[in-house]
């Protein structure tokens, strides 16, 4: 049977600089576990404490050893001023001390 397709559509007139920026992570060792682990505490403090200009956000699972995020921020110099301010700097210093066995990628994308 086939699932019930759910189109919706949204007005995002108020957003002229829409960004949408993917983020993942895929484990490819056992040290890379203590890296998705920061990385699950850092979305969670996101979740709590939205910074500025995100806008909505949401986890992605596309298997056991992959996961990825999206977030739409409301312009790039919030989404910058975010990636530059703490906690987030200090959390990626840490997170990339312990890549090992793990690769991160991203992709961002501008409204206009």
């Amino acid at each position: 049977m086939q699932a019930a397709i759910n189109r919706q559509s949204v007005d995002l007139s108020a957003y002229p600089d829409l960004v949408m920026i993917m983020l993942g992570f895929r484990m490819r060792g056992w040290r890379s576990l203590l890296a998705m682990r920061r990385i699950g505490q850092g979305l969670a403090q996101i979740a709590r404490d939205r910074p500025d200009g995100l806008l909505a956000d949401e986890g992605l699972r596309f298997s056991l050893t992959h996961i990825g995020f999206r977030q739409y921020w409301r312009d790039m110099d919030a989404l910058e001023r975010f990636t530059r301010s703490e906690p987030h700097a200090d959390w990626w210093r840490r997170i990339r001390e312990m890549t090992a066995g793990a690769g991160f990628w991203h992709e961002t994308y501008h409204a206009r």
